[in-house]
């Protein structure tokens, strides 16, 4: 079901919402999306206060979690509307959100022009928007700290200048940024609550136009907030482009790091600082590094890093352009096997992915014999190292059928493969 109301000054109930518009407020309300692991919710802002058209969110929340801990917000960059929505279908970081207890919004930004000038600085609208959209999904969903959850920001180019305008901002709403290529040089000032904020910022070197002025954005960013004591480090990737890395395999473990230093204790609902002796620091030019503690150089002209596992994380990636997945997934489970008739049978089972790298696909085998895979090519779900988008959307039924298959006693087992094709124990059905 989908719905367009205006209103001028009403409030009215939709989908069991009340909900109360200003003048000249246009909202679009869609039926929840309820997917295997979680629900989507998909609402439509407009604003003539906005300096675009209309900014549109999906959000995921997962199932089983009693409260939200943070949001994650997945920023799309210049030109790439319509691309956002993937985040909350995106099982990689819905098992990130699952694991953490967040949420996962998707944002698509509109302008007519097709210019993100007319969005990128939050002051345009866009971050009173992200507030709106996640206060009132908290109302449908019956999470109403999604309005109040601090959030974790990543953003690519345009978007990651917007993350940048968000630090400035809403420092102290903020548990970590990671910037994907941000662009555009900005000029401002940020406040002191600014430096307790863990920001990583990728970039890709010296580049040709439009992308430029990255580079800059990058050394202007980390240069102004590591000499107040901010809490940034840069991942250089010289090898790679503005439009080409494998960014979540950094940005994930960065953020778990963050996470486990930052979240509420349950003690207070404060977002607690980071633990500066499990610090450590690198070196963006011969890449050597330091525990923070112990360093007596100049520590403002090196990477601050949160922990010696994600300095080991940074160190690879800036090296080899990608973090390798050393541990296998965990297996497929609600394993279930239906026999059409003596030659043919149906299977069917649940999966989890893997937070350090997805799922590429599963393995069948019968009487411990390889004999298909599902899908039988591609991935299941893969990414795309432009924007991060999760390809495709729609995923297909975890359902098989078989034929041709002899009901000789022999067992069928299923194993889940992950996208560096390390593989789960097998388990039968």
């Amino acid at each position: 079901m989908n719905r367009k109301i205006v209103l001028t000054g009403f409030s009215i109930f939709i989908l069991g919402i009340f909900v109360q518009w200003q003048p000249d407020t246009i909202q679009t309300v869609v039926a929840i999306d309820s997917i295997t692991n979680g629900s989507v919710y998909r609402l439509t802002l407009t604003d003539a206060s906005y300096s675009f058209d209309s900014a549109r969110y999906s959000i995921f929340i997962p199932h089983g979690i009693s409260k939200i801990r943070g949001v994650f917000v997945h920023q799309h960059g210049c030109t790439m509307e319509g691309r956002g929505v993937s985040t909350a279908y995106d099982i990689q970081y819905q098992a990130f959100a699952k694991k953490w207890g967040l949420a996962l919004v998707g944002p698509d930004l509109y302008s007519a022009s097709g210019n993100c000038h007319n969005w990128r600085d939050p002051e345009s609208g866009s971050a009173a928007a992200l507030i709106k959209a996640l206060e009132e999904v908290g109302k449908t969903s019956g999470h109403p700290e999604l309005g109040v959850a601090p959030w974790l920001l990543w953003g690519h180019s345009g978007g990651g200048y917007w993350t940048l305008g968000m630090l400035r901002d809403y420092s102290e709403q903020i548990l970590a940024v990671f910037a994907y290529s941000p662009a555009f040089d900005p000029a401002w000032d940020y406040p002191a609550s600014a430096y307790k904020v863990p920001l990583m910022i990728r970039h890709a070197g010296m580049e040709d136009a439009p992308f430029a002025n990255c580079l800059a954005t990058a050394l202007h960013t980390f240069d102004k907030l590591r000499k107040s004591g901010g809490y940034v480090s840069i991942a250089y990737t010289p090898y790679q482009t503005h439009n080409y890395s494998f960014v979540r395999y950094m940005a994930i473990p960065f953020y778990e790091a963050v996470l486990a230093q930052r979240l509420p204790d349950g003690k207070s609902s404060a977002l607690r600082d980071m633990d500066e002796s499990k610090a450590w620091l690198g070196d963006t030019l011969l890449l050597n590094t330091y525990q923070s503690s112990g360093y007596k150089g100049n520590k403002s002209a090196m990477c601050w890093l949160p922990d010696s596992t994600t300095t080991a994380k940074w160190k690879e990636y800036v090296i080899t352009g990608t973090v390798v997945d050393r541990t296998p997934p965990d297996p497929p489970y609600n394993l279930k096997m239906t026999v059409k008739h003596n030659n043919m049978v149906e299977l069917s089972w649940s999966a989890d992915a893997d937070i350090e790298s997805g799922i590429n696909h599963f393995n069948i085998f019968k009487g411990g014999k390889f004999i298909t895979r599902f899908p039988e090519f591609g991935a299941y779900q893969r990414f795309d190292t432009n924007g991060d988008d999760a390809i495709p959307v729609t995923l297909p039924n975890l359902t098989l059928e078989l034929t041709g298959i002899a009901m000789d006693g022999e067992k069928i087992s299923i194993s889940t493969v992950n996208h560096f094709l390390l593989e789960s124990s097998r388990v039968e059905f």
